[in-house]
C-alpha cells in the first residue's frame, strides 16, 4: 500500500513548522526566547525553562525498545485522543472521505471524525461484539480512510478476534487503526507484532490505564514509518511537555510496577465479576480482557440513582446499540468494589 496516496494533499504540500528546538539542542542557547535565568518551579531533574524536544527522541526509542520496534514507528501525542486527530487530519478530506466505525465502541473516534468533517459511517459488531465481517465489507469503499477498532473493546471489553482484525487491513483500502488503550490486561491478542509488515495497520496504546498514569496524558501511535512521519508533521511543535516525557520515562523503567497493579486488577475483577453475579439486580455480565466490567441490570435506572445518591459513579452506556440496560463499572480498590456490592446488594 502507498501511504502517500492516502494523504491529503495539501498535507502532502504542507511545509510543516520549524520550532527553535528542531534546529539546535545545546550550547548557548539565544534562539527561542526562553527565559534564560531559570524557572519559578524547582526542577526536580526536569530544565523547566526550556522547550522540550520536539520529536521525544528520548521517550520514542523507550516505547519502541518496549514493543519490539524502531523509534521511527512511534509517534508520542498527549494521549491517545492526539493521534486519533491528527490521523483525521492528516487522511481525511472534510465532506469527501469515509470513516468506518464498528459500534458499540468508544465515542472519541466518532466525535473527532465529525469535527474534522469526515463522512461517518457506523457497522454494528455482531452478538459476541466481534466484526461482522459481511457487514464490514459491505461497509467499505474506495473512499474509506480510515477504520476504527478497539481492542479490548471499550465499553464491551472483549478482546477483538486476531484474525478479523488482519483481515481487515487486507480488504480496507485506507489504514486500519486498533486502539489498544486496555491490551496489558489481556494474556495475548495485541497486533502490535504486525505493525512492521502491515503498512496500513496503526496501532494506538497509552499510559493512562494499567500504567495508571492518566494525568500526565501521554499517548503513542505504532504505526509505518509514512505515517508516523506524516503525524510528526502537523503536530504542534511541543506537544508533549518535559514533566510528561520525564515522568514517562521514569515509569517505562519500572515495568514491574505497571504488571503489579495489572496483576491486583485482574484478581479484583475477577472477584467482583463472581459476587456481582450474586446479586439479584444483575441481568448478564459479559466477559472482560479491560480494567471493567459491562454489565447489564434488570432496572438501570434504580442502579444508577442508589449508586449516585451512595456518592458511588458508574458509566450509563444503554444509550448505544445492543447495550440496552448497560452500565460500564471500572473495577475500584477492595473497599470501593465493597461499597459498590453493598449498594447493590441493598436492592435485593
Amino acid at each position: 500500500m502507498n501511504i502517500e496516496s492516502l494523504v491529503r494533499p495539501n498535507i502532502r504540500a504542507l511545509a510543516p513548522y520549524r520550532s527553535a528546538r528542531q534546529e539546535h539542542h545545546s550550547g548557548i542557547l539565544l534562539d527561542a526566547n526562553e527565559n534564560s535565568f531559570g524557572s519559578t518551579l524547582p526542577s526536580d531533574g526536569v530544565t523547566l525553562n526550556r522547550y522540550p524536544d520536539p520529536n521525544q527522541r528520548a521517550l520514542r526509542f523507550a516505547l519502541a525498545d518496549r514493543i519490539g520496534l524502531t523509534a521511527e514507528h512511534v509517534f508520542v501525542g498527549s494521549g491517545s485522543d492526539e493521534a486519533i486527530d491528527l490521523l483525521l487530519r492528516v487522511f481525511c478530506e472534510p465532506g469527501e472521505d469515509r470513516v468506518l466505525i464498528p459500534v458499540p465502541t468508544y465515542g472519541m473516534y466518532g466525535v473527532a471524525a465529525a469535527i474534522q468533517g469526515a463522512i461517518v459511517e457506523h457497522v454494528l459488531l455482531d452478538d459476541t461484539f466481534q466484526l461482522d465481517r459481511n457487514a464490514v465489507e459491505k461497509a467499505l469503499r474506495p473512499d474509506t480512510k480510515l477504520v476504527f477498532l478497539c481492542s479490548p473493546n471499550n465499553p464491551t471489553g472483549n478482546l477483538l478476534s486476531m484474525e478479523d482484525v488482519l483481515w481487515l487491513c487486507s480488504r480496507a483500502p485506507g489504514l486500519v487503526v486498533v486502539d489498544e488503550a486496555y491490551v496489558e490486561f489481556t494474556q495475548n491478542g495485541s497486533v502490535m507484532s504486525h505493525v512492521a509488515a502491515i503498512p496500513n495497520l496503526v496501532v494506538l496504546r497509552t499510559l493512562s490505564k494499567a500504567w495508571g498514569l492518566a494525568s500526565i496524558r501521554l499517548g503513542y501511535a505504532s504505526a509505518n514509518p509514512d505515517v508516523v512521519s506524516h503525524l510528526l508533521r502537523v503536530k504542534a511543535p511541543y506537544n508533549v511537555n518535559g514533566l510528561t516525557s520525564a515522568a514517562a520515562l521514569s515509569a517505562l523503567c519500572r515495568p514491574e510496577a505497571m504488571e503489579r497493579l495489572v496483576t491486583d486488577i485482574k484478581a479484583e475483577r475477577e472477584r467482583l465479576r463472581k459476587e456481582l453475579a450474586a446479586c439479584s439486580a444483575v441481568n448478564t455480565i459479559f466477559p472482560s480482557d479491560a480494567n471493567f466490567l459491562l454489565v447489564r441490570f434488570k432496572n438501570p435506572d434504580l442502579v444508577r440513582l442508589t449508586l449516585l445518591t451512595a456518592g458511588i459513579v458508574v458509566r450509563d452506556r444503554s444509550n448505544e446499540p445492543k447495550l440496552a440496560g448497560c452500565l460500564r463499572i471500572t473495577v475500584g480498590t477492595f473497599m470501593e468494589n465493597n461499597a459498590l456490592l453493598r449498594e447493590l446488594r441493598s436492592l435485593s
